[in-house]
């Protein structure tokens, strides 16, 4: 493929925009290289601005249930759009996605609408700590909740740690009400509330984590920490900005069976623009103002655009299946990709939930964080490469979770498990 025209356009970025991306992954800095400069997508294909064609796995990090430009999202946009793009007062269809919601996700009785996954969370642990007047938060190492003071934290090399900032700028005092621990860990979990449990005003956590690529919980682990919030009185937080809708309809903790008092939700919900949410029972939610004292405001929150496309979008996917379809899909490409794996002698973890996948390159289990930064990174660059270079366009990090959409054919599904079969290949050769 030859990549020039994107080669000079980021070049000319990097002048005018932090490292020539508006959010890090986009530049390729873990996997080396140049990103393609993207100018169209269509269906389950993106195109570069050299021409260059991709079948898209990253579908902007998971909200493309229907892939790219589907018609029933883009004809809602512009019936929005020509009534006009924002109005900084209620709308009718701020409550119709509200009610959508709350449906589709028992767990929400009520619903705040925001403009990002960072803002929904920062408000649910304003939210959480207002609620129960108390000041620390319980998150787990490798779980990303956004960019956030609170949460740009990790852990030291003990189990159960006192934040320390993961950035600079993130303030020592604020990253101390932060403690982090292992994901599957109970015993870490029970500890921390054991010492510090009438501290603590919430757990929050990706219940199926997608940010140290998708991980899945223990047998026992999302149950025990229902558990143990309720036994101290601290809420549990799923945030399913990623998981929601792709693990499954209702969410992954529709599939583990478990409530939590505040869920977080995007990406999926704004059917391709920046919308998410955070919602909860009815009494927690009444603190938000104007109903309540906690303050959180946003402009462009409820936005017409966006709530036209999230009411397309959801609708669409309930009354078509969209969620059993993909995961269909989703299944015949990892035990095409295992396979092909198998073949070339390359030792991989293959995880798979609903429409999101993730292959790790490691002969061990990977159950948390450590066990993910275990995978070797010098086999995904090699295999990250070799499928970018034959027009398969996966995430550029081994951390990343990849996606499927609806539109993506058997065809599309088919050429990617033998391009992945060539880049196996490559990997191997270049371990001898």
């Amino acid at each position: 493929m030859i990549h020039s025209k994107s080669e000079a356009a980021f070049a000319e970025a990097k002048n005018y925009i932090p490292g020539g991306v508006n959010s890090p992954v986009r530049s390729f800095r873990s996997v080396g290289g140049v990103p393609p400069i993207v100018a169209s997508g269509k269906g389950s294909k993106i195109y570069d601005i050299d021409g260059n064609e991709y079948i898209d796995y990253v579908l902007s990090y998971g909200p493309l249930l229907m892939g790219h430009v589907p018609d029933c999202v883009t004809e809602a946009i512009k019936a929005a759009a020509e009534k006009g793009t924002s109005y900084g007062a209620p709308t009718l269809a701020e409550t119709e996605l509200a009610k959508l919601v709350c449906r589709l996700v028992p767990s929400m009785d009520m619903v705040r609408m925001v403009n990002s996954g960072t803002e929904a969370t920062m408000s649910a642990l304003r939210l959480a700590r207002a609620y129960t007047g108390r000041d620390c938060i319980v998150k787990f190492v490798g779980c990303y909740h956004g960019h956030h003071d609170s949460l740009l934290v990790k852990a030291g090399s003990g189990a159960t740690t006192l934040g320390v900032p993961d950035s600079p700028g993130v303030p020592k005092a604020v990253a101390e009400t932060t403690i982090t621990i292992p994901f599957n860990d109970i015993p870490a979990l029970e500890k921390v509330f054991a010492e510090r449990g009438n501290e603590i005003a919430a757990v929050i956590t990706e219940p199926t984590p997608g940010n140290m690529g998708l991980v899945l919980p223990n047998e026992g682990f999302l149950e025990a920490l229902r558990a143990i919030t309720k036994k101290y009185g601290a809420l549990l937080i799923c945030d399913e900005v990623m998981s929601g809708f792709r693990s499954a309809q209702g969410g992954s903790q529709s599939l583990y069976d478990i409530d939590p008092d505040i869920t977080c939700l995007g990406k999926v919900i704004g059917g391709g623009l920046p919308v998410a949410a955070y919602g909860g029972r009815k009494e927690i939610m009444q603190v938000v103002a104007p109903a309540g004292p906690m303050y959180q405001a946003g402009t462009l929150s409820g936005n017409p655009l966006a709530m036209a496309a999230g009411i397309a979008a959801l609708t669409y996917m309930e009354e078509n299946k969209v969620c059993e379809k993909i995961e269909s899909m989703t299944a015949i490409l990892t035990g095409g990709l295992e396979r092909a794996a198998a073949a070339a002698g390359v030792p991989v973890q293959i995880h798979r939930l609903g429409s999101m996948f993730t292959v790790f390159f490691s002969d061990k289990p990977v159950t948390d964080f450590d066990s993910a930064c275990a995978c070797d990174l010098e086999a995904f660059k090699i295999y990250f490469h070799s499928m970018l270079e034959q027009g398969i366009y996966l995430p550029p990090s081994q951390f990343e979770t990849n996606f499927v959409s609806l539109a993506h054919s058997p065809e599309d599904i088919q050429k990617t498990i033998d391009c992945a079969a060539k880049a196996f290949a490559e990997v191997a050769a270049a371990r001898k």
